[in-house]
């Protein structure tokens, strides 16, 4: 009886969402995984990150049936790769590669990567280099894997980037160059829209560094439910609370 509740209730909200109200780009960091896993008995953090993953193809199903253009998902910083236990970060990038072989297999979405490719370990950087390959020619949903990612660690490759594209330069003339528009087209989502509302699941109200940049004039929406909880039905309201707030970019 409650599922048959909650079906009604997802369909009625998404039939009073507006096409022209919804969000083109969605970001979502993806917490609560290892906080799950601790509520069950029995359950390791891997399978937290299993359910996790689950959770993800899920999500993007709602987020192709709403129209959402592009999604990014935040899946693994770089301080989890540097701060992170050795097997609890062996088993969390294990599930990152098949979540990501996975979704390239799908034939619907195309996948880029938005971090740095030279911190990932060999077999998930082969993953997504052919995830990123393979999906190309598809005309679905874009969806960007924050994999490897950190907001400051982005800003400095963007800063190393535009060094090296103007190192014939001086001093005073990068000064002369370096705009905001600039460093936004050596930022690892280079070409792509910023977010128009990001998502954070498990009750934090943190940004964790997602997106600093890109964020700027993006709308919040923090969620309690841990990541593996979500449901259709609270995602569909917070694309509600998205469309009822007047977006002000930075006034």
């Amino acid at each position: 009886m409650r599922n048959l509740i909650y079906r009604i209730y997802e369909r009625r909200l998404a039939s009073r969402l507006a096409i022209d109200a919804r969000p083109k780009h969605v970001a979502v960091i993806l917490d609560g995984n290892r906080r799950w896993a601790a509520l069950k008995d029995g359950h390791t953090a891997k399978d937290g990150h299993t359910a996790g993953a689950l959770k993800t193809r899920e999500f993007l199903g709602w987020c192709d049936e709403l129209g959402i253009e592009l999604v990014t998902l935040y899946l693994l910083s770089t301080d989890n790769l540097t701060n992170r236990k050795s097997q609890e970060l062996d088993d969390l990038v294990g599930v990152i590669t098949d979540l990501v072989q996975t979704l390239s297999e799908s034939g619907r979405w195309q996948l880029k990567l938005v971090g740095d490719r030279s911190m990932l370990p060999e077999k998930l950087a082969n993953t997504v280099a052919s995830a990123e390959t393979n999906t190309t020619k598809w005309k679905g949903m874009k969806v960007n894997l924050a994999v490897a990612y950190g907001g400051r660690h982005e800003i400095t490759d963007a800063v190393k980037s535009i060094l090296a594209a103007h190192n014939n330069q001086s001093i005073d003339q990068l000064a002369e160059l370096l705009t905001p528009e600039l460093i936004t087209k050596h930022l690892y989502t280079s070409g792509q829209p910023d977010p128009d509302l990001v998502i954070r699941t498990s009750g934090e109200q943190r940004m964790s560094g997602f997106l600093l940049w890109q964020s700027a004039n993006s709308e919040f929406y923090f969620e309690e439910a841990l990541w593996p909880d979500f449901r259709k039905v609270d995602f569909l309201r917070a694309l509600r609370a998205f469309a009822n707030r007047h977006r002000r970019f930075g006034a």
